[in-house]
C-alpha cells in the first residue's frame, strides 16, 4: 500500500543579504513605505552590486581557524545556516543535530585576482607565454585554493561548524541548483525518507572575477539602477547581490515532538529546464504554475533576474494565471543571487505568511500591492541561462 505524502513545514529561517541580517530586518525593509535597495556602484562601476553590510562572523563561526580557511561565500552560507538552526530552536549539540539532513546549492570558489593579474602581466612581456603561465601558476597559487573551490566544501563547513552530521547532498548549476535543492528536500520529507533537513545556499556578489565572467556574457546591468521589472530591452541586465539563505524543513510529526514553531507549509517545489525558445519557454513556465490559487490573499514573489525578455514571458504567464494576486519582485531589493535566489525567496515568503506583514512595491508601475496579508504565496525563479522553478507555500494558522 502506498504511503500518503506528508506535509512539509518550514520551522527555521536564516537570511543575510545587502538589506541586513535576520528575517525581521528583511521583513521590515520590504515593508517600508518606499522600499529601497542597498547598492554599491562606485567600487564596481559601471555595475550595480548589492553588497553585504558589516557582519560579526564570530556570532556563528566561533573558531578563527575555521573562519580563516573559508572564502566569503562559505562564511556567508555557514553563518546563514547557523541562523536557521538557531531560529528553529535546535540546540548547538552534536546529538541534537546528528540526524539533520543537509541539502545545499553551491557554485564554485573564488579566483586569486592578484595571481591572475601577475600571470597576464608576465605573459605579455614574454615570447614564450605558455611557459611563463605554467611557471607562475606553479609558484604563486596557494595550495589550498583548489580545495576552497570545491562546491561541497560549503556543506563540509556547515557540518564542522554547525554540527549538522546527517546525510549531505550538494547541487550545482546556478539557479537550477537552488530549485533542485528544494525539490529534493521536500520530496524526501514528504515521502518519509527524511524527518528534518537544512536546505539553502549562499552567493558572494563581491567578486570581480564573476563580474568579468557575467560581463563577457553581456548579462550585467550597466545603466543606472532600476527595479528588475522596469528594465527595458537594450538597457536591461542583472544586478548581482550577496545572499545567504537557509531554511529548516521538517515533517509535522517531528516538529510536534520537539515543540517547534512553524512558519508555513511548503506545498510544492517544481522546476524544469529546456531550450529558451520563447514559446517553449512560456509553455514550460506556465506548466509549473499551480491551479486554483488565485485570490487577493495570494502573494507572488517574482524571482525575475532583470533580463527583460525573460520578465515579459513570466509577467504574461502570471497575469493570466493570477489576475487578483499581489506581486513583488524580490530581486529588486536583494539583487540576483543565482544559487541562493530561490532559497531567499522562499525564506521571505514563509516569513511574510507567518508574521501577517505585507511587502510593499518598490516598482508600483510593474508590481501589485497587497490588499491584505497573504495566506498563500508563490515564489518563482527564472534562471539567467536555463531552468525555471516555482515553490508554493501556505500559512498554517
Amino acid at each position: 500500500m502506498s504511503q500518503t505524502p506528508r506535509d512539509v513545514l518550514v520551522t527555521g529561517i536564516g537570511l543575510v543579504s545587502s538589506l541586513g541580517e535576520g528575517l525581521d530586518v528583511h521583513l521590515a525593509r520590504f515593508g517600508e513605505t518606499e522600499p529601497k535597495p542597498s547598492i554599491e556602484r562606485e567600487d564596481y562601476a559601471p555595475y550595480s552590486v548589492h553588497t553585504l553590510p558589516e557582519i560579526d562572523w564570530s556570532k556563528q563561526i566561533a573558531k578563527r581557524g575555521d573562519l580563516r580557511q573559508m572564502e566569503l561565500w562559505q562564511r556567508l552560507g555557514t553563518y546563514a545556516a547557523g541562523l536557521a538552526l538557531e531560529d528553529a530552536g535546535i540546540p548547538f549539540d552534536e546529538d541534537a543535530r546528528s540526524t539533520i539532513d543537509m541539502v545545499v546549492a553551491a557554485g564554485g570558489g573564488e579566483r586569486d585576482p592578484a595571481v591572475d593579474a601577475l600571470v597576464m602581466e608576465r605573459a605579455r612581456r614574454s615570447n614564450a607565454p605558455e611557459t611563463v603561465i605554467n611557471e607562475t601558476l606553479s609558484t604563486e597559487l596557494r595550495p589550498t585554493l583548489f580545495l576552497a573551490q570545491l562546491s561541497n566544501l560549503l556543506a563540509g563547513n556547515i557540518s564542522i561548524v554547525q554540527k549538522v552530521t546527517g546525510s549531505s547532498r550538494t547541487f550545482m548549476g546556478e539557479e537550477a541548483a537552488g530549485m533542485s535543492a528544494f525539490y529534493s528536500t521536500r520530496s524526501r520529507i514528504a515521502s518519509g525518507q527524511s524527518e528534518i533537513a537544512l536546505v539553502g545556499s549562499s552567493f558572494s556578489a563581491e567578486r570581480r572575477d564573476l563580474l568579468l565572467n557575467f560581463d563577457l556574457a553581456e548579462l550585467l546591468l550597466k545603466e543606472e539602477w532600476s527595479p528588475v521589472l522596469s528594465r527595458k530591452p537594450g538597457a536591461d541586465g542583472i544586478a548581482i547581490g550577496s545572499v545567504g539563505a537557509f531554511l529548516v524543513l521538517e515533517s509535522p510529526e517531528h516538529a510536534q515532538k520537539r515543540g517547534a514553531k512553524v512558519y508555513a507549509k511548503l506545498l510544492s517545489a517544481k522546476a524544469d529546464r529546456g531550450r529558451r525558445e520563447p514559446q517553449a519557454f512560456a509553455d514550460r513556465f506556465r506548466s509549473l504554475l499551480p491551479e486554483g490559487m488565485d485570490g487577493e490573499d495570494l502573494l507572488v514573489l517574482s524571482g525575475a533576474s532583470g533580463l527583460a525578455d525573460h520578465a515579459k514571458i513570466e509577467t504574461e504567464a502570471l497575469d493570466a494565471a493570477y489576475p487578483k494576486a499581489a506581486r513583488i519582485a524580490y530581486g529588486s531589493l536583494m539583487g540576483h543571487s543565482f544559487e541562493a535566489h530561490m532559497p531567499a525567496g522562499v525564506a521571505l515568503a514563509a516569513g511574510l505568511l507567518a508574521s501577517g506583514r505585507t511587502a510593499r512595491p518598490s516598482d508600483p508601475a510593474n508590481e501589485r500591492a497587497q490588499a491584505q496579508p497573504a495566506r498563500r504565496a508563490l515564489v518563482t525563479a527564472i534562471g539567467h541561462l536555463h531552468a525555471e522553478g516555482v515553490c508554493a507555500l501556505e500559512a498554517v494558522s
